[in-house]
């Protein structure tokens, strides 16, 4: 992978980055500033749910910045676009797909169909 291509990626994962960081500071603002009080259960019920899809959904997203801090890490140190498992290059189209990725897609595929028989 030539310079262009990986600078081309560092600034495609600096922006993921920003954009998950201002999406988890906004939820964390909105949940401070909704502390309402419900007098009906079924009310009270829903705002709890709601909640805690935004947490679920908040927690995918903490999961998804150390994703892209790990692949920044491998810009960084060479060995970003090439698998973990076999070794060879990732193509250009699945590093645009998905960034943060560790595999190329033989491996991926490979290692969702053992998931799947295993039943993960």
């Amino acid at each position: 992978m030539d310079q262009k291509d990986l600078d081309y990626f560092r600034e495609l994962l600096d922006n993921m980055l920003g954009e998950a960081l201002q999406k988890g500071e906004a939820t964390l603002e909105d949940m401070n500033d909704a502390m309402e009080v419900y007098a009906d259960p079924a009310d009270r019920a829903t705002m709890e749910s709601d909640r805690a899809f935004t947490l679920r959904l908040r927690d995918r997203e903490r999961m998804l910045i150390k994703k892209i801090q790990s692949a920044i890490d491998r810009i960084e140190d060479g060995s970003f676009g090439i698998c973990d498992e076999c070794g060879e290059d990732i193509s250009i189209a699945r590093l645009k797909a998905r960034p943060v990725t560790k595999l190329c897609i033989d491996c991926k595929s490979k290692q969702e169909e053992e998931e799947s028989v295993r039943g993960d």
